[in-house]
């Protein structure tokens, strides 16, 4: 892949705390995920690469999916959480999945996969276009692209009703956008599967909601991720109160108010790669 196509600085750093935070997060989306592979095709016997791999719950979940004829490679720049992702695949059990080191504008392959996947790692990507590209030139004809985003408008619109949830929606999109992310992807990838000569995506949005207080704690644990991001940019977040009591506070208001919680939207894509007649 070319080297312009490597990831962007991720906005909610590399910490410890938002190590936990993410497998927290995987634990409400990995259904939703789920779903999008397996109605993609992702199946047993498959030959699959994850992209932005991270701490390994999107690899652990796809390798249960292809099951143990099947393989999973993960791709992740930071060594350090690669080393977590292996001793969780590790305690898993799991022995059809590897991780490799690397950029994701550097690296490439000598045999096709069956599937390609990845969540939340696109958005993240200067040149998305240039990424999908890439990785349908390392798909074997008949394969499928399978990729999951953020959507966030649904989780603005939910938010709006409630004075604190709507400060901190605000707030955690304008961190994420002034830090550079894409905050369109439903829109960048529809575009970047055309562009890519891959047929057109099949799409879905879908937003995960609840009276959990799970739901409140992603509001909360993302916000406090993206905190030097805000003090980066001067967004001024002295409205939220103690970020110690957010949690209960976020909890509260929407129990108050008779409302369940929500996280952000996932909109997820897939295709398969044409086969050569």
């Amino acid at each position: 892949m070319p080297a312009d196509s490597s990831i962007a600085a991720y906005a909610l750093g590399s910490t410890d705390a938002e190590h936990e935070r993410l497998i927290r997060q995987a634990a409400i989306f990995d259904p939703f995920t789920e779903r999008l592979f397996r109605d993609a095709g992702v199946e047993p016997g498959l030959s699959v690469l994850d992209i932005g791999s991270g701490l390994g719950d999107v690899s652990m979940l796809v390798a249960r999916l292809v099951g143990p004829t099947g393989s999973v490679i993960g791709v992740d720049q930071d060594p350090s959480i690669v080393a977590k992702a292996q001793a969780r695949v590790a305690g898993a059990g799991l022995r059809n999945v590897a991780f490799t080191i690397s950029e994701l504008g550097e690296w490439s392959s000598d045999k096709p996969f069956d599937a390609i996947v990845g969540r939340l790692i696109l958005e993240f990507v200067p040149n998305a276009g240039t990424i999908v590209c890439s990785l349908a030139k390392l798909l074997r004809p008949g394969g499928v692209l399978a990729i999951q985003d953020a959507c966030w408008g649904p989780f603005l619109q939910l938010s709006s009703r409630l004075p604190l949830r709507a400060k901190c929606a605000s707030l955690i999109y304008q961190a994420f956008e002034r830090s550079g992310t894409n905050m369109d992807m439903e829109l960048v990838l529809h575009r970047s599967f055309r562009d890519s000569g891959l047929p057109a995506p099949n799409m879905r949005i879908e937003l995960p909601i609840g009276v959990d207080p799970h739901f409140a704690r992603w509001v909360s644990d993302l916000f406090c991720s993206l905190r030097p991001r805000m003090d980066q940019h001067h967004l001024a977040y002295d409205e939220v109160g103690s970020l110690g009591t957010l949690r209960q506070r976020l909890e509260g208001e929407a129990v108050a108010a008779k409302v369940f919680g929500a996280t952000v939207g996932l909109v997820g894509a897939w295709s398969r790669k044409l086969k050569v007649d």
